[in-house]
C-alpha cells in the first residue's frame, strides 16, 4: 500500500513540501521545497494506517491523527494539511475507491440530512451542548461563533465579530421597535446587540439547551429582559409576524431537503413590507456532499451549500433575492484566530476533555481554515423580501447605516 499512496502522491502534484516517514522507515520529500518556511513531517506508525488511508482518505485521515496512527512530527496538523490540499484534492479523488464513495455519497447525502425535529435536535446536542469550557477556550467574549467580518486584516476577533454584527444589522436597516426573529441564535450576541443598540424587539430561537440557557442569563444580567427573549424552539414551529428576519450560521445545519420549508417559514412569518438577512457558509462550486468527517465527528446533518441550491429554493417559495455579497477570506481569519486562541490554552484543554478529544477539535480547526483557503469555501450573505421596494436602491445606505450604528455603540457601551 506504501507504494500505491507513493504513486498517488507524486502524481498529484504538490505545490507545498511535505516529507513524509513511511512505516518501513523510509522518509520521502514530496513537491518542492521553500527556502523560507520549514518543511512539515508526518509519520505512519503502522502499514495497517497506510492500508487503511487507501480505502478512505476522506474519513480515515482525520482518525488516524486523532488516533495516534500517524503523527506529525515537525509543523503542525494544519501544515500538513495545507501541503496536502495544495493538491487542489487530487490525492482523494485519483483512487477508484476515492471517486466510488464521493458518488455514493452524492446519491445518499439526503438520508444523511434527515433533519425532522427529532434529528435536528439531537444533532445541535452533540456539538453545541458541549461544555462551555471549550468555546471559552477559542471564541472571543461574546462567544460569536460564526464568520467574523474583517475591515482589516489586523483587527483583532473581538473587532471583527463586533464588525459582523455591525455589518448585518446595516444591511437590515433596522429602527427601534422593530420585532426581529434570530434564527439559531446561538449564545445570543447578535439579539442582545439589535435589543442594545438597535432598541429593537428581539426573539431568539435555538435547538441548544445549553445556548438557550446561557443567552437569557445573558439577557437578565444586561437588564434587557423586556426587549429579548430567546427560546428553545424549532423554526418550523414558531408563530407570529415580524419586521426583519435574520440567521447566521444556521442554515449549514437545516439540509437540503427543508430549503424550501425554511424558506416557506421565512417567508409566513415575514411582514410584507420586511427584510431577511440570510448568512450562511457556502461552495464556489457545483452541489457535493458534506466531507465524511466532518459528518461523523463534527455536524452531523450538516451540508455547505452551491449558490444554486439556495436561491431555486427562496425563488420556488416566493421571496425575492434583493442583494448577494460573497465574503472570501473572512472565514479563513477567524478560524485562524480560533485555531491559534485554542492551541495557545492546548494544556489547560488535555487537562479538561481529553487528548483524543482535543486532537480532534484541533483537526476539525485546521481542517475548516485550510478549506476556506484552498477548497472554494466561503460566506454567503442573502438579502431577501417579499417586495423589491422595501431598502434603498444602492447600497451606499449600508455604509450609513454602519457609521450610525457604530455611535450608538459608543453610547450603549461607553
Amino acid at each position: 500500500m506504501k507504494s500505491l499512496l507513493d504513486a498517488q502522491i507524486k502524481r498529484a502534484g504538490l505545490t507545498r513540501p511535505i516529507e513524509i516517514t513511511w512505516s518501513d522507515g523510509e522518509t520521502v520529500l514530496y513537491g518542492e521545497p521553500h527556502p523560507d518556511s520549514p518543511v512539515p513531517r508526518l509519520r505512519f506508525c503502522s502499514a495497517r494506517a497506510e492500508r487503511s488511508l487507501i480505502v478512505d482518505p476522506e474519513l480515515r485521515f482525520g482518525e488516524l491523527y486523532m488516533d495516534k496512527e500517524i503523527v506529525v512530527e515537525r509543523g503542525s496538523i494544519f501544515d500538513v494539511l495545507m501541503a496536502v490540499q495544495s493538491a487542489g484534492g487530487e490525492i482523494r479523488r485519483s483512487t477508484l475507491a476515492g471517486r466510488f464513495l464521493a458518488g455514493l455519497r452524492r446519491w445518499t447525502r439526503r438520508f444523511h440530512q434527515r433533519n425532522q425535529r427529532p434529528s435536528a435536535r439531537e444533532n445541535v446536542r452533540h456539538h453545541y451542548d458541549l461544555d462551555s469550557g471549550l468555546y471559552e477556550m477559542f471564541l472571543d467574549q461574546d462567544r460569536q461563533y460564526s464568520c467574523a467580518y474583517f475591515e482589516s486584516e489586523d483587527d483583532s476577533i473581538a473587532e471583527a465579530q463586533l464588525a459582523k454584527k455591525r455589518h448585518i444589522a446595516a444591511k437590515l436597516k433596522i429602527k427601534p421597535g422593530m420585532r426581529i426573529l434570530d434564527i439559531g441564535s446561538g449564545w445570543g450576541g447578535l439579539g442582545l446587540y439589535l435589543a442594545e443598540t438597535v432598541d429593537a424587539d428581539v426573539t431568539g430561537i435555538t435547538l441548544s439547551e445549553h445556548q438557550h440557557r446561557i443567552s437569557n442569563e445573558r439577557a437578565s444580567e444586561r437588564g434587557l429582559g423586556d426587549r429579548v427573549r430567546f427560546l428553545l424552539q424549532d423554526y418550523r414551529d414558531t408563530s407570529g409576524q415580524f419586521d426583519r428576519i435574520v440567521s447566521v450560521g444556521m442554515f449549514e445545519h437545516v439540509g437540503i431537503g427543508y430549503y424550501r420549508t425554511f424558506f416557506g417559514t421565512c417567508r409566513k412569518l415575514l411582514k410584507e413590507e420586511g427584510a431577511v438577512l440570510l448568512h450562511t457558509i457556502g461552495r464556489l462550486e457545483p452541489p457535493g456532499s458534506t466531507n465524511r468527517w466532518i459528518q461523523k465527528y463534527i455536524f452531523p446533518g450538516g451540508y455547505i451549500p452551491a449558490l444554486s441550491e439556495v436561491t431555486s429554493a427562496i425563488e420556488r417559495e416566493g421571496l425575492l433575492t434583493c442583494d448577494v455579497e460573497i465574503l472570501r477570506h473572512h472565514y479563513a481569519l477567524t478560524l485562524q484566530h480560533w485555531r491559534e486562541r485554542f492551541l495557545a490554552d492546548g494544556h489547560r484543554a488535555v487537562e479538561q476533555f481529553g487528548e483524543r478529544f482535543c486532537r480532534m477539535w484541533e483537526f476539525y480547526l485546521a481542517a475548516s481554515e485550510m478549506a476556506f483557503i484552498h477548497r472554494n469555501l466561503c460566506v454567503f450573505q442573502l438579502q431577501l423580501a417579499r417586495r423589491l421596494d422595501q431598502l434603498p436602491i444602492t447600497r451606499e445606505y449600508m455604509r450609513e447605516q454602519e457609521d450610525r450604528l457604530r455611535q450608538l455603540e459608543a453610547r450603549a457601551n461607553p
